[in-house]
């Protein structure tokens, strides 16, 4: 269940306030005030499974009482033929078999090896402080949705051939959802992160009442004073997709999210303007001319700041000092039949935890019931990203490894311009790297002593329409395999394997072998449109095959000097 802001009880407020003075000016601990729960309407629990619903022919897992007696499965190469059901020797109900009833089946996501893989290693760390999640989320679809001449003629029974996917309860096809966290200073964030980030993205989804982009097909209504715009179909539409919405509790819940930053951190947060909130002037020239009206990127910005928010409120609201406190267990104060009544402040643990964690985040949503790994399915991806975590795509036609992702270190220009104002700290460390504060990244969940100079959760947000096998899988790797392996490297090691689960285990193997660090290594591969073809593009994986092989060798050669 989500964590909300609760309710003070008297006396309660002073021990909040005492307890973050080390980090917050002390206006900001007299005027802090938690966001109003009441205002959101009761709604049903949003739903997250670890399974993707999916049609199957009912003979894949009962006989078919109609079929022949005759295995005409099992004929011998040379006496098979092609089943049209216009010869004498293949059978007649064969067309009949593609047509039939199919059976509605749920797959565990993690069980499914041919359509996802995900490993993750402690290396030689003494904990593994990485996360990662996998399942189906309850958000409208966000897919921009294909011209009507690819629609409106669709062969009835070329459809009912395609395998597809079931719809959920609102309609839409299935949204998918990929996470990985890789945390610092310890597991508790990370382990937040994985457990209720994709919660934050539901509820906010609902609180600002977004409708399914497949069934917008005309333009938002005009703000007062300006020229009536005619309908739009959405499917000509340029990027953000525009999806109905609530836009004036959109505007308060904004302001409210901001307004709380800035009374409990300040700081950076003083003239912060998070650039997708509508309410502070999101540049889209959809957004300048309509209202009633958002996107999955406003959801998704909105999402992780309200996340990182409640996550730095509890921390600030514990005492490092209180050392019976900290021994206490865990579950003492537990309700019976409720445990997670006093969830809130357990995140993190007793103590106040200072450290934090990076996010990534690819959400896959569908124009139709076809899943995103059809060769033929049109399909959005929207990746949202804090921190060094890294996201790539593999081109189905180049065999390149397209990066989706940027680090967010204090050597990035952009950073670097968005926080000299407030870190006048910049260091180089023995390796080379800038650092600012000690961190080594500029935007991250947590760190909760670094947030007035602008360690924020503001997530970098890109979005990329993918056609048909246009891409033949998605990656999602830790710095414990970024810092060690080349994008192309990872890409080319995939590309190898027969199944996803196969490379994300050759990939977190191979860095394990030839890292110098021994960092935690997480990798998620999935399955896209083009896997079938992926060995296709370029020079398939023999780019990079015999650096690799010399970078094993090297690895394994007992002379070699270990630091």
């Amino acid at each position: 269940m989500i964590v909300t802001s609760a309710r003070r009880a008297p006396g309660q407020a002073r021990s909040l306030a005492d307890s973050s003075s080390f980090l917050f000016p002390r206006r900001a601990r007299l005027r802090y005030t938690t966001e109003a729960s009441h205002d959101r309407p009761a709604t049903r629990r949003r739903q997250f499974h670890d399974y993707f619903v999916t049609h199957i022919p009912s003979s894949s897992l009962h006989p078919d009482p109609r079929g022949p007696a005759s295995s005409f499965h099992k004929l011998p190469r040379s006496a098979s033929i092609p089943h049209t059901g216009d010869t004498p020797r293949s059978p007649t109900n064969f067309q009949a078999l593609v047509g039939r009833e199919t059976t509605v089946v749920r797959v565990p996501l993690r069980s499914a090896k041919h359509h996802f893989g995900a490993v993750s290693a402690r290396g030689t760390r003494p904990g593994n402080e990485d996360a990662y999640q996998a399942g189906v989320i309850d958000i409208p679809a966000f897919a921009k949705r294909p011209p009507a001449s690819l629609t409106i003629k669709r062969d009835a029974e070329a459809q009912s051939r395609e395998s597809r996917g079931a719809q959920t309860a609102s309609g839409d096809p299935q949204v998918f959802y990929f996470g990985i966290f890789d945390g610092h200073g310890g597991a508790e964030c990370s382990a937040f992160l994985r457990d209720n980030l994709h919660e934050y993205i539901q509820n906010t989804a609902a609180d600002f009442e977004l409708q399914s982009s497949l069934r917008m097909t005309e333009a938002p209504k005009v703000m007062e004073g300006a020229e009536e715009i005619a309908e739009i179909d959405m499917a000509t539409m340029s990027l953000p997709v525009m999806q109905g919405g609530n836009r004036q509790r959109i505007g308060d819940l904004e302001k409210t999210l901001v307004q709380n930053w800035r009374r409990l951190v300040g700081g950076y947060f003083k003239r912060f303007k998070p650039p997708n909130f509508f309410y502070y002037g999101a540049e889209s020239a959809v957004d300048a001319r309509t209202t009633g009206c958002s996107s999955i990127e406003e959801v998704m910005e909105y999402a992780f700041l309200r996340a990182d928010l409640d996550f730095v409120k509890v921390q600030a609201a514990k005492r490092d000092d209180d050392l019976v406190q900290a021994e206490k267990p865990l579950n003492e104060d537990e309700i019976l039949h409720s445990p997670n009544q006093t969830r809130s402040m357990k995140i993190g643990g007793r103590a106040r935890f200072k450290g934090g964690s990076t996010a990534s985040v690819a959400m896959i949503s569908t124009p139709t019931p076809t899943p995103f790994w059809h060769p033929a399915s049109l399909s959005s991806l929207l990746v949202s990203h804090v921190g060094d975590t890294r996201i790539l795509l593999c081109s189905t036609t180049t065999g390149e490894a397209i990066p989706l992702t940027s680090n967010h270190h204090p050597s990035s220009p952009i950073e670097a311009s968005r926080l000299r104002r407030y870190a006048a700290t910049f260091v180089t460390d023995s390796f080379g790297e800038e650092r600012m504060s000690g961190l080594a990244n500029t935007r991250a969940f947590g760190d909760v002593q670094s947030k007035r100079i602008g360690v924020s959760a503001e997530p970098e947000l890109r979005r990329i329409e993918m056609g048909p096998a246009e891409f033949s899988f998605l990656v999602m790797v830790s710095d414990g395999i970024s810092g060690t392996l080349l994008d192309q490297e990872v890409v080319d090691i995939i590309k190898e394997a027969r199944t996803p689960d196969q490379g994300a285990t050759d990939v977190v193997k191979f860095a394990t072998e030839v890292t110098k660090e021994g960092d935690n290594a997480t990798c998620l591969a999935i399955r896209l449109g083009g896997w079938e073809r992926r060995l296709e593009g370029g020079v398939g994986s023999l780019g990079t095959k015999e650096s690799r092989e010399w970078r094993r060798q090297d690895a394994t050669d007992p002379r070699r000097s270990r630091t």
